[in-house]
């Protein structure tokens, strides 16, 4: 076997060395995201028939959220989805690619089958998990991004380094599972141009083959090492232009947990810079009413997010156009603005028929260092507005604090039908890994049955 120090060994090694407690901290917050992302979708269209589909497995020792108890890789497969389904999962905005909902459920299904209770082990595993899964994505470039799904793609090297470390896997074994893990990477960007939940489906399979990536290279089981240099390797097969290397680039900085977003509105990240700037024209507005909106923003908000008429609940979520209508309306851009009715409402039909999107080349500049979007409203009385959100709400360079990040995981989790008594028991769970709690704290105060 070849002793050349391949990218996955150098990846693996980084991926060894110590996680603080401040890293642990933001793991803690991570955790609780996910946590009322999965709650809220559990119950929403296009979860379900996947929990069905993981729960033909049989029973077993991890849980489902909103479901039975299956075996790992059938609760990572089910959960995967829960916690994407809604659009509001966190986003690394460099890397273009949400870690949460792939890295969590691997890591959880992981330990509960192992019978792992220690919480430190659980969040030292999530800052691994993101870390590898963020790195790869931040390497990929834009000619990898523009027909693959980067959460799925690169979502099985964070679910395999996750499930490496709190197995204890060495060097070797977690360059293993990085090898095997991308050997199964896929995910097309096919899912945005119909009307399908296969999105979400990303998710729960990048961290089924993730975790069992890492089962397998714990019985010797190897994987290619050069999985990502190869001659037939991931970045030859599907990264045009982009170099390998920059998988490494700082590998000894600090955590790239600490870099991921958190998003307050239930909408793709690309339309939250447009719901900023909405926001602050509306509080300016002073009761002027509307004759048109034009938003500005970057290129991929509209390669992805230009939809004037939505039909689905998926492509409202897709729609700068949607957003925009139901901020001004509705001053906020929560969960319930995005249902079926919502779309249907002649009042947000007409308004969004009055919103015109296009690019700024400038904002385009600054992207993906800056999500950013611009706004101008006119009004019947021949007076306008314009307003500029640089960076989205939730990024580092506009931080959410952890009360916000509350008041998120609790609206989620009462939209999910969880009860409040309920949803403390989980909060403080997610909060108490590391400290007073178990891991199987967490998992049992999770909804699903028993």
């Amino acid at each position: 076997m070849s002793q050349v120090p391949t990218i996955a060994l150098r990846l693996a090694e980084a991926l060894s060395r110590p996680v603080t407690g401040a890293d642990r901290a933001r793991a803690r917050l991570h955790l609780l995201d996910w946590a009322g992302c999965a709650v809220a979708g559990a119950r929403e269209p296009g979860v379900g028939e996947i929990r069905s589909l993981a729960q033909l497995e049989g029973r077993g020792s991890c849980h489902v959220v909103g479901g039975r108890a299956t075996g790992p890789q059938a609760a990572a497969l089910a959960n995967g989805p829960a916690g994407a389904i809604l659009e509001m999962d966190d986003v690394d905005k460099r890397a273009l690619l949400h870690p949460g909902p792939v890295v969590v459920p691997a890591v959880l299904a992981a330990a509960e089958v192992l019978g792992v209770e220690d919480g430190a082990a659980l969040l030292d595993a999530i800052v691994r998990g993101y870390e590898a899964m963020i790195r790869v994505g931040r390497a990929v470039g834009p000619g990898h991004y523009a027909n693959f799904h980067t959460t799925a793609t690169c979502g099985g090297f964070g679910a395999a380094a996750a499930v490496a470390s709190l197995m204890g896997l060495d060097v070797r074994a977690t360059a293993w599972a990085l090898g095997n893990a991308g050997q199964q990477a896929s995910g097309l960007w096919q899912v945005r141009n119909e009307p399908v939940f296969t999105k979400a489906l990303h998710n729960g399979r990048a961290a089924a083959n993730g975790l069992a990536s890492a089962f397998l290279a714990q019985r010797d089981f190897a994987g290619p090492l050069a999985i990502f240099e190869g001659p037939q390797g991931f970045f030859a097969a599907m990264c045009p232009g982009a170099d390998p290397q920059d998988v490494l680039r700082d590998a000894e900085g600090a955590w790239a947990i600490h870099d991921v977003s958190f998003k307050p509105h239930a909408a793709c990240r690309h339309a939250h810079a447009t719901i900023d700037a909405v926001l602050e024209l509306r509080a300016q507005a002073a009761g002027r009413t509307l004759q048109s909106l034009e938003v500005r923003s970057y290129r991929d908000a509209l390669t992805f997010c230009d939809r004037p008429t939505p039909v689905t609940t998926g492509q409202g979520k897709f729609s700068l156009q949607h957003a925009a209508a139901i901020t001004w309306l509705h001053g906020d851009a929560a969960v319930e603005r995005f249902t079926q009715e919502q779309l249907d409402e002649p009042r947000l039909v007409g308004l969004r028929a009055q919103v015109n999107v296009a690019e700024d080349p400038a904002i385009t500049a600054r992207y993906p260092a800056r999500f950013g979007a611009s706004a101008l409203a006119r009004f019947t009385n021949g007076s306008s507005l314009s307003a500029e959100a640089p960076d989205a709400l939730g990024d580092p360079e506009r931080p959410v604090s952890e009360a916000q990040l509350l008041g998120k995981a609790r609206s989620l989790m009462a939209w999910g039908g969880l009860a409040s008594d309920g949803a403390e028991r989980l909060i403080a769970a997610a909060l108490g890994q590391g400290g007073w709690a178990k891991v199987s704290d967490f998992t049992a105060a999770l909804p699903g049955e028993r």
